[in-house]
């Protein structure tokens, strides 16, 4: 699983992740996923995945799974995509056109 914390200066012109608290919401995810017994995971910080303007950007691979992420309220679906494949369909990112 890759969290985006890209971080873009104040003034830039697009938005990022790290601004919306990407970081501590991927040490959180980290957090869970260890105290939940999810062994078969790593839970890394990326770079920029190109999608910050629609939320916090997070991808699972295998699968190809792209999330947009708003704070820790999402981490309970995270995990049980993480338990059993289930894909959270409320929180699938729909990029901008």
């Amino acid at each position: 699983m890759f969290i985006c914390a890209h971080e873009r200066p104040a003034d830039a012109t697009r938005e990022c992740c790290a601004a919306k608290g990407s970081l501590e919401l991927m040490k959180a995810i980290k957090t869970a996923a260890k105290v939940e017994g999810i062994a078969n995971i790593r839970v890394q910080k990326s770079g920029c995945l190109s999608n910050c303007e629609n939320g916090v950007s997070c991808v699972v691979y295998p699968e190809g799974v792209w999330y947009t992420l708003t704070g820790e309220e999402n981490i309970p679906y995270l995990m049980e995509h993480l338990r059993t494949g289930t894909v959270a369909k409320h929180l699938l990112m729909h990029p901008e056109a």
